[in-house]
């Protein structure tokens, strides 16, 4: 029986510990969160777990919570990743990272592009070291749709181009731009977004290059626009050895937030930078993030906003990977289904952030404890699991009603 460490009692950590509840092979979940009172309002709902209240700001407080544990799920904000890493490593625990860390350096642009790459050089060494695995970029995006890119490659002889589009349509009657951390989706969205163009890695601005969209199952088209994140930076580092000699990765994004932060974006108000107004010292950014509703994590917070009424339920994960097969060019598409807001919730509890975006991230984890990973080792971006990995986590995903449809036309 295996022993969980779940740090972060966000929508993403909720649903990994939810789902970690129901798993045969997980003895005990430890949650873990500086906010005591959404640990104990999380455990109250689950039979296995224990709440810790832990300052990820301490190294010392990380491994004091995790001792004696299988697996560390990392849930918290990207500035938290190194220390938890580093805790990992002290009391030799598998890792698991939703996203990756801004921890290592402090250029606000590159200075994440370069922790990657430290994390890949100097921290897989030392997890091959103690025995274990560390996976980066396990939610939905990064994470599943790394999984479905990589799943393209099954159909391609050589890859030229990959698009990762992102479509979140669901809106609610009631405000609620975000589904997930307000904070976190902002800060992604005032930056200049990392592209992979012919072997390189570049910045192009923030909600621009629009991209058209509209396929069979969408009333309108959709317009996909520039949006910083990670997967074209991975894709890019393993080019070669996982994408098929790909040359250009582009992740383009559209919905309700992307509608909502725009013109924010466009007026600075998402700039970190002080102003004094009218004799008081403020950030923009900050009075937008204080002032915009935090996303629901519980179900009676969820059905609250359902009755209220939904305007939208819709949405799309799609992959475009462009390349050569027996020397035709090839398109080959694959479509992520999964349940919406409305049907999440009837089906689970959730918003469809938490179902896809958790549950995708708890597939990782499902795998950790299962022991499909077992003589893996070292560190990995989530685009690195071997095919037949990749196979076993849409396995698992299909049993969650979270499937791929794959769609190959020649060009």
């Amino acid at each position: 029986m295996k022993k969980v460490l779940v740090l972060g009692t966000g929508a993403q950590g909720t649903t990994t510990a939810k789902r970690l509840d129901q798993e045969p092979a997980v003895g005990e979940i430890i949650c873990a969160d500086y906010n005591k009172a959404a640990v104990d309002e999380l455990v109250g709902t689950l039979k296995k777990a224990k709440g810790v209240q832990c300052d990820a700001h301490d190294l010392n407080s990380v491994i004091q919570c995790a001792q004696g544990v299988d697996l560390i799920v990392n849930a918290l904000p990207l500035e938290f990743g190194k220390n938890v890493l580093d805790a990992a490593l002290e009391v030799k625990a598998n890792y698991q990272d939703f996203s990756s860390t801004t921890a290592f350096d402090e250029d606000v642009i590159l200075g994440w592009i370069r922790g990657m790459k430290h994390q890949l050089k100097v921290y897989s060494p030392k997890f091959k070291e103690i025995g274990k695995l560390a996976i980066i970029g396990t939610g939905s995006a990064p994470g599943l749709i790394c999984c479905a890119t990589r799943d393209t490659m099954k159909y391609l002889d050589t890859c030229d181009t990959i698009y990762n589009f992102v479509w979140e349509g669901v809106e609610a009657k009631r405000f609620q731009p975000f589904w997930w951390s307000p904070e976190t989706a902002l800060e992604d969205m005032s930056e200049p977004a990392y592209t992979y163009e012919n072997g390189e890695l570049i910045l192009r601005p923030a909600f621009e290059d629009p991209i058209v969209r509209q396929y069979d199952y969408m009333d309108h088209p959709v317009t996909f626009l520039n949006h910083t994140h990670d997967e074209p930076v991975q894709y890019g580092i393993n080019a070669e050895k996982y994408f098929k000699g790909c040359k250009n990765a582009y992740f383009k994004y559209a919905g309700v937030g992307m509608d909502f932060a725009k013109p924010l974006h466009r007026a600075g108000l998402l700039s970190h930078e002080e102003q004094d107004i009218k004799g008081a010292k403020v950030a923009p950014f900050d009075v937008i993030v204080e002032n915009i509703p935090k996303p629901p994590r519980f179900e009676h917070e969820i059905k609250a906003i359902i009755d209220e009424g939904v305007v939208a339920d819709d949405g799309c994960m799609v992959i475009e990977a462009y390349g050569k097969k027996d020397g035709k060019d090839i398109l080959v598409e694959n479509h992520v289904n999964s349940p919406g807001l409305v049907e999440a919730f009837e089906k689970a509890g959730m918003t469809g952030e938490m179902y896809l975006t958790g549950q995708g991230g708890f597939l990782f984890s499902k795998m950790f404890v299962n022991g499909d990973l077992e003589g893996m080792t070292g560190l990995i971006t989530s685009d690195m699991l071997p095919m037949d990995k990749v196979d076993q986590y849409f396995e698992y995903a299909a049993e969650l009603d979270i499937t791929l449809e794959t769609r190959i036309k020649e060009l």
